[in-house]
């Protein structure tokens, strides 16, 4: 049953050819919820549950973090979004020389399972859904987080969110990588095999295109190499014995949304039809789960300005409508201060609000599709799939994702629109408003989020009591059986899980597959 509009009329559910009872046939459109799902996943989409609102946040201590987990379940998130610092991205710990001078600035520093229950103290880990942002120690991370809901009584099996563990975007355009990409590729797919066994709710890798979009690449570019990379995940898993349909189904993926709403609607129908396309003709999937292409959607953080911070409330708008009107499954609307500093609490709040301005005020939410049958965005729907074949067609001509990473060209590719957009907007050719339009003399001063200088010491302070509390001969016995299972074939996790469990640190793990498998070097492309 439909809604009615603001003047009484009615609004169906669901439009297309010959509505209310029939739908065009053809092999690129079908109804939603069925393949090849490019007007949604599901056939009610938002008419009866909106989308999950997320609000990507942690900084500083774990205690910090908690407290703004917190204040956005007050103000209405329904999912949380794990931010970690670079040290712990990169698989160090906090007193680590490396890390010195970036522990807590861009995410929460986690170092031991005694921060991760810090982080998650006094949330229902059994009803909340979880996502980390998290890659190279992504398995690391959703161990301590399974091991803290152990300790709350929660069942992994009830345990509901997702890891990014995308770790070949990190060698074309994140840099956050810390082994080679095939033991790193291991590493996803045993992933994969124990959370099938173990965290079945779980996806287990949100494969992304969001941080090549943030290093340039256009929307044809994100949709190719992210589909690219999915397929290699998919390999990668197929090699390690697992049979498509046990593990597709728990794939997802995690896309950007542009101020140019008309084309990114276009990319996120066009990426749903070319994965269903992918997965049931090239891998043979069965399961229309496997052919689903389910993403989170964060706004556009690349396209933030310091000048008029303000401003970036419109843009984030328009960014969350075309994330909306394309049919996200979540999603994660960026604050406006957050191209000073890390957001403040108010403008995280009107960040959450304006989801909920989105899902509650307006009547997007009445029908599945709005924008179907629109001459021009199915037309730049087929445009966008088209190119990002054409794209994915050179990456395979080159031997697949990895062989075009170690080669640079997906890198290069990227590098190449990066400088192209810099060019426009230098010369004015794109107007970025505040920017090179509609300029102020000076804005008024911010005061943004500060960070106790002591943070440092004190996450240092917690892990030598750490090492000086637990078992050092277990420990050693753990990392010992860990080293020993990285130089063999079987799944990593379990060792992985007991020597967390048994206290070992987010480095100490690290520094012990880093003895066997090494560091990644990138190609010297000169």
């Amino acid at each position: 049953m439909g809604r009615e509009s603001e003047s009484g009329l009615p609004v169906e559910p669901v439009y297309g050819p010959g509505q209310p009872a029939g739908f065009d046939p053809a092999e690129k459109l079908g109804p939603p919820g069925q393949y090849p799902f490019t007007r949604g996943v599901y056939p009610t989409m938002y008419t009866t549950r909106p989308w999950t609102m997320r609000q990507y946040a942690g900084f500083a201590t774990a205690e910090d973090s908690n407290r703004r987990y917190h204040e956005l379940i007050e103000a209405g998130t329904t999912g949380l979004s794990v931010a970690f610092d670079l040290p712990t991205q990169m698989g160090y710990d906090s007193d680590a020389p490396l890390a010195h001078g970036e522990v807590g600035k861009v995410g929460v520093a986690i170092d031991s399972v005694e921060d991760m229950r810090i982080l998650l103290r006094g949330i229902p880990l059994g009803e909340v859904s979880t996502s980390m942002t998290i890659n190279a120690p992504a398995a690391l991370l959703l161990l301590l987080y399974q091991l803290v809901a152990e300790e709350q009584g929660v069942p992994a099996a009830s345990l509901t969110g997702t890891i990014q563990n995308d770790i070949l975007k990190e060698y074309i355009a994140r840099g956050t990588y810390i082994y080679p990409p095939v033991p790193s590729l291991r590493l996803v797919a045993d992933t994969f095999a124990y959370c099938r066994a173990e965290i079945p709710r779980w996806n287990t890798i949100s494969i992304s295109g969001y941080h090549m979009a943030e290093a340039g690449a256009t929307p044809v570019q994100e949709i190719a190499f992210t589909l690219a990379n999915a397929k290699e995940y998919v390999r990668a898993a197929v090699r390690s014995g697992l049979a498509v349909d046990e593990f597709a189904p728990r794939l997802s993926f995690f896309f950007v949304a542009r101020t140019t709403l008309l084309e990114e609607v276009a990319k996120f129908r066009a990426a749903r039809r070319l994965w269903a396309r992918i997965m049931r003709e090239e891998f043979g999937a069965r399961d229309p789960k496997s052919q689903m292409l389910r993403f989170h959607t964060q706004t556009a953080g690349v396209q933030l300005t310091a000048q008029q911070p303000e401003v970036n409330l419109t843009r984030v708008t328009v960014q969350a409508l075309a994330a909306v009107l394309g049919g996200t499954q979540s999603l994660h609307t960026n604050a406006y201060d957050e191209a000073i500093a890390l957001p403040s609490q108010k403008a995280a709040r009107l960040a959450v609000r304006t989801q909920q301005v989105i899902a509650n005020e307006t009547d997007l939410t009445a029908t599945v599709d709005p924008f179907a049958g629109s001459y021009a965005v199915e037309s730049m729907t087929d445009d966008v799939a088209d190119a990002a074949e054409e794209l994915m067609a050179r990456v395979e001509d080159l031997g697949g994702a990895v062989a075009a990473i170690e080669q640079g060209f997906q890198k290069a590719e990227i590098e190449r629109s990066a400088y192209q957009v810099t060019r426009e907007i230098d010369a004015g050719e794109r107007v970025v408003v505040g920017v090179n339009k509609f300029t102020v003399p000076s804005d008024e001063p911010y005061e943004p989020l500060r960070f106790d200088p002591e943070l440092e010491q004190r996450q240092a302070r917690r892990l030598a009591a750490l090492r000086s509390e637990r078992d050092a001969g277990e420990f050693r016995r753990r990392i010992d059986d860990l080293k020993k299972a990285a130089t063999g074939s079987q799944n990593l996790l379990v060792p992985l899980r007991e020597a967390l469990r048994h206290r070992a640190t987010v480095g100490e793990v690290c520094d012990a597959l880093r003895e066997v498998w090494g560091r990644y070097q990138p190609p010297d492309l000169g």
